[in-house]
């Protein structure tokens, strides 16, 4: 049975055990390619911005988290000791996610989920998890989406200017400042602010991987680039070999040719890649043939369900259910092998973006002073073993191979109150 599998991987040129160490060495080269100017799959984003040296008091912002689903908005209030207290948050959905949306009614529709907030704080944290190339007041110029929103007309926006205008438009008072940041760089802030008093961390870093996959680190100062929080953008990588599979979903998705590496590894694409992987397998005879009929009828599986099925190969889930019914043999040992290694892949090659970034950041030296690195996303921590084997491969790839030292830390309402923290910066 397992070398059927095995097989089967390496006839449509999918790799199941990745070296992760050649992967992190390749987004390693990447990076620098990116940060001299050089033609690099990644945009090495920088930022301008570093952790503040003194904790957030006695004020209030407005905080904003446009994700790859989910569209949250709230009001946050740091007290005299600089503890946080989230109010009046609502949850929609993202803009541009079910239909296409021109630019104004972009704007007009971020504009409407705020009306909750109106005048409540004169300044705004703006989290937006797309590509922007950051500008030195704080704005964000998109430069495309990703997780499948439609509103190309947006593009080359500054995105903060844009809502301040709608806003204004609105009758809202003034502004004085949209802080404009990734996920990636929330989530960063998050983990430098919950640091424990005598705690020393020797860097930061946030990796995002939920919907979508990303990370950001704090470059040390080099020649023509000062000490930054930058954002890699590393869903864009194209050092990764693609299956059959990969090829045959990318050309489905609003933006076919770009963003390999989240295609490989994110909650928004690892469920229809599965699928595409499983309906392979039984158009190549692994399966029974009532079980192959079941599976090649399937119009779509997410990674919920995909999830559910490796967590409890037999309970009564989407694929559990089609398993008992109609499974012989090793049918059902087959799904899990198959399934397993997409999530697999996902981990591995999450841990050769925190590693880059690691050994990129030149800290960790010290086992007394860690890199912390703040982890956000289902993906990442809900998903059958991922976290598990992200941690795992660090440990080989950078404690071991490299003697570097590093420790993963969550927090809830992290992205919130990153997102806090650099409307006040």
């Amino acid at each position: 049975m397992k070398a059927a599998v095995a097989s089967f991987f390496t006839r449509h040129n999918f790799v199941c055990h990745e070296n992760v160490n050649v992967l992190a060495s390749a987004i390693f080269d990447d990076m620098n390619n990116g940060l001299a100017g050089k033609k690099s799959d990644e945009d090495m984003i920088k930022t301008y911005c570093l952790p503040p040296e003194k904790k957030v008091v006695n004020k209030s912002v407005i905080v904003i988290d446009a994700g790859g689903t989910n569209f949250r908005s709230c009001l946050v209030t740091f007290d005299g000791n600089g503890e946080a207290s989230i109010s009046e948050m609502e949850k929609t959905r993202m803009p541009g996610v079910e239909k296409e949306l021109s630019k104004k009614e972009f704007f007009a529709q971020f504009a409407s989920n705020l009306d909750h907030l109106k005048n409540k704080a004169d300044c705004i944290g703006f989290c937006f998890s797309y590509p922007m190339s950051i500008t030195e007041d704080g704005d964000g110029i998109l430069l495309g989406f990703s997780k499948e929103v439609k509103a190309p007309e947006v593009v080359g926006s500054k995105i903060g200017e844009c809502l301040k205008a709608e806003l204004e438009s609105r009758g809202w008072k003034t502004i004085n400042k949209i802080t404009m940041l990734n996920d990636t760089v929330a989530a960063l802030l998050a983990g430098h602010a919950i640091a424990p008093v005598g705690k020393k961390y020797s860097s930061y870093i946030g990796l995002i991987l939920g919907t979508g996959l990303n990370a950001a680190y704090i470059q040390p100062a080099r020649e023509g680039i000062a000490k930054q929080i930058v954002v890699c953008e590393s869903g864009k990588t194209k050092a990764v070999t693609r299956s059959d599979f990969d090829i045959a979903f990318d050309k489905t998705t609003v933006t076919p040719g770009t963003f390999y590496m989240e295609k490989s590894c994110s909650g928004a694409y690892l469920g229809p890649v599965a699928l595409l992987v499983i309906k392979g397998a039984a158009q190549d005879g692994l399966f029974s043939g009532a079980l192959s009929e079941k599976l090649l009828a399937l119009n779509s599986l997410t990674l919920i369900e995909l999830d559910q099925y490796l967590h409890a190969p037999e309970a009564d889930s989407t694929l559990g259910s089609l398993v008992k019914q109609y499974a012989q043999g090793d049918d059902g040992e087959i799904l899990f092998e198959l399934l397993d290694a997409v999530a697999e892949r996902s981990a591995r090659r999450a841990a050769a973006i925190l590693s880059a970034c690691v050994v990129q950041s030149g800290a960790g030296v010290d086992s007394s002073a860690p890199v912390c690195i703040l982890c956000n996303g289902t993906t990442f921590h809900k998903t059958y073993k991922v976290k598990d084997r992200v941690l795992g491969y660090l440990e080989e790839v950078l404690t071991v191979q490299r003697d570097l030292h590093w420790e993963v830390v969550w927090q809830d309402n992290d992205i919130t109150l990153g997102t806090a923290i650099a409307g006040l910066i």
